[in-house]
C-alpha cells in the first residue's frame, strides 16, 4: 500500500539550495538564507571584471575564471586563487559603475593574464529588465538579464541520466534550486511564492557554452550543452531553468515551501 504521506512529501516543492555570485562569472557562494532585493539576491553580481575596452569578462571566453573561489570575510568577501587571497569590501558607494581600486585591478590582471579592472555596481544604479518581460519597475544587477534563475533538482537528474558523465548543479549557476515535482516543471510556471515572498517566472533560461566549463578544473568540453541541444532546443536556443523576477522583497531560506499560483505554457507538452 502506498504511503500517502510519503507521496505528499515527494510532491512538495521546496527550496534546497541558494547561491550568490558576487563577482560576475567567478565562483559562487552557497547560502542557507538570502535577502531578496529588487535586483536579485543581496550581493549577487554587484561586481564584475572588464577589459581595457570596458567589455565584461566571462567564462565563455576566459574559462580560467572558474578557478577563482569566493567566500565571505569579515568586511565583505575574499577571492582565492592559487594560494593567494584578495579582500573586497561589501560596501559600494556612489551611483555609477566604478573601479574598486587599482590594486584590485592589478591583482586580477596578474592572475588572469589579461589587463582588466574590477568594477562595482551600486545598489542605487538603475538597470531595467528588458521591457518585454517586466512585471513592474524591475531592475537587474550585473547578471546577464534577470534578477534570479531557478532550476529544479529533478531537471538536473533527468539530464544526468542522459549523460555519460553526470554534471553538478554549479554548471548552471542558479540562484535557487528546488526539490520535488517533475523534471522541467519550472518551464511552465508563471506566478509562485517561496516562503512569504512572491515571484514571476518570465522567461526560459537560454544556455551557452559557459555550462561546458568544469567549475572545479576550468576545463571546457562539449557537455552538457551537446546533450541538452538534442532535447531542450526551441526557437534556435537551448534552454535549462527559468528566469525569475521578485515581486515582493525580504528573506528566503532553504527549506521554504514553493507554491505555484499560476502557469504559462512556454514549453511544448
Amino acid at each position: 500500500m502506498l504511503d500517502v504521506g510519503y507521496l505528499m512529501f515527494m510532491a512538495m516543492l521546496q527550496v534546497s539550495q541558494l547561491f550568490i555570485y558576487p563577482i560576475k562569472s567567478l565562483g559562487g557562494i552557497s547560502l542557507k538564507s538570502a535577502v531578496v532585493l529588487k535586483k536579485g539576491l543581496e550581493h549577487d553580481r554587484r561586481w564584475m571584471l572588464v577589459d581595457e575596452e570596458n567589455v565584461f569578462l566571462t567564462q565563455r571566453i576566459h574559462n580560467k575564471m572558474a578557478l577563482f573561489r569566493m567566500s565571505f570575510s569579515n568586511n565583505g568577501f575574499q577571492v582565492s586563487y592559487d594560494g593567494q587571497q584578495l579582500e573586497i569590501d561589501s560596501t559600494i558607494e556612489g551611483v555609477t559603475v566604478q573601479e574598486v581600486s587599482s590594486a584590485h585591478s592589478e591583482w586580477f590582471s596578474k592572475n588572469l593574464g589579461i589587463r582588466c579592472k574590477l568594477v562595482a555596481f551600486p545598489e542605487e544604479n538603475e538597470r531595467p529588465v528588458d521591457q518585454e518581460y517586466r512585471v513592474g519597475d524591475d531592475q537587474v544587477s550585473l547578471a546577464d538579464a534577470y534578477p534570479l534563475m531557478i532550476v529544479g533538482q529533478s531537471s538536473l537528474d533527468d539530464l544526468n541520466e542522459r549523460l555519460k558523465d553526470p554534471v553538478p548543479m554549479n554548471r548552471f549557476r542558479p540562484s535557487v534550486v528546488f526539490t520535488g515535482g517533475e523534471a522541467f516543471e519550472e518551464d511552465n510556471w508563471s506566478m509562485f511564492s517561496m516562503g512569504d515572498l512572491t515571484f514571476a517566472a518570465v522567461k526560459l533560461c537560454k544556455r551557452c557554452v559557459l555550462i561546458t566549463v568544469d567549475q572545479q578544473t576550468g576545463i571546457k568540453g562539449v557537455e552538457p550543452l551537446a546533450t541538452l541541444s538534442k532535447f531542450r532546443r526551441k526557437d534556435n536556443g537551448v534552454y535549462f531553468g527559468q528566469n525569475v523576477i521578485p515581486t515582493k522583497h525580504g528573506q528566503i531560506s532553504t527549506g521554504d515551501e514553493i507554491i505555484i499560483n499560476s502557469h504559462s505554457s512556454r514549453w511544448p507538452s
